[in-house]
C-alpha cells in the first residue's frame, strides 16, 4: 500500500508543509469501457483522455485543503458538533486527517486499501511535529505567507516514520 503525500495546514490555513513520496495514479479510461467525464472519443470508439495541467505545489495543496474544509463543516452541520471527519475514500486515493487541538491539520494521501491512519497522523504530531518544530527555539511560532516547515530532524523522522511504521 502506498502512501502518495502528506500536508501540513496551520492554524491561518497556511501551508506550511508538503512531501510527496510516489504520485497518485491517474485513472486510465480503457479499463472500464465507458469514457470517463472530460474525455473524447474518436470516430473509431476510441476514448481521449483529457488533457489536463499539471498542478503547482500551491495550487494542490490549496484544493486539498478546500476539500477538507468543506468535509469538515459538512460532517459538523449533519451530525452535530460531537462528529468529526476521518477520512474519505475514491476511486483512486483515501486522504486521512487529524486537527490538533490547536487547529493544526495533518493531512495524507494513501492508496484505497489503507486503514484509518488518525493514529499514525496523531503520531506525527506529537512524537514529531512537537519534538522536532515546536520545542525548536529557532522556529517560528507562526508560519506568516505559507514559509514553512524547515527543519531536517523533522523530515527525516518523518521519513523513517512511513517506512517503518506505516505498512507499505
Amino acid at each position: 500500500m502506498a502512501i502518495y503525500s502528506f500536508y501540513i495546514f496551520d492554524r491561518h490555513t497556511e501551508c506550511i508543509y508538503t512531501r510527496r513520496w510516489t504520485p497518485r495514479p491517474m485513472s486510465s479510461s480503457g479499463k472500464s469501457g465507458r469514457p470517463q467525464s472530460g474525455s473524447s472519443i474518436t470516430s473509431n470508439g476510441d476514448s481521449v483522455p483529457p488533457t489536463r495541467k499539471a498542478l503547482s505545489k500551491e495550487d494542490d495543496a490549496k484544493l486539498i485543503f478546500g476539500l477538507v474544509f468543506s468535509l469538515r463543516n459538512m460532517v459538523q452541520k449533519l451530525g452535530g458538533e460531537d462528529d468529526t471527519f476521518l477520512s474519505y475514500r475514491t476511486a483512486e486515493y483515501k486522504l486521512h486527517y487529524y486537527e490538533t487541538p490547536t487547529r493544526m491539520k495533518f493531512v495524507m494521501l494513501t492508496d484505497t486499501k489503507q486503514n484509518n491512519l488518525r493514529v499514525a497522523l496523531h503520531q506525527i504530531w506529537a512524537n514529531l511535529f512537537v519534538e522536532y518544530v515546536v520545542k525548536n527555539p529557532l522556529a517560528p511560532v507562526e508560519h506568516p505567507g505559507g514559509i514553512g516547515v524547515a527543519n531536517e530532524l523533522f523530515e527525516r523522522g518523518l521519513d523513517a516514520f512511513v517506512t517503518a511504521v506505516l505498512p507499505s
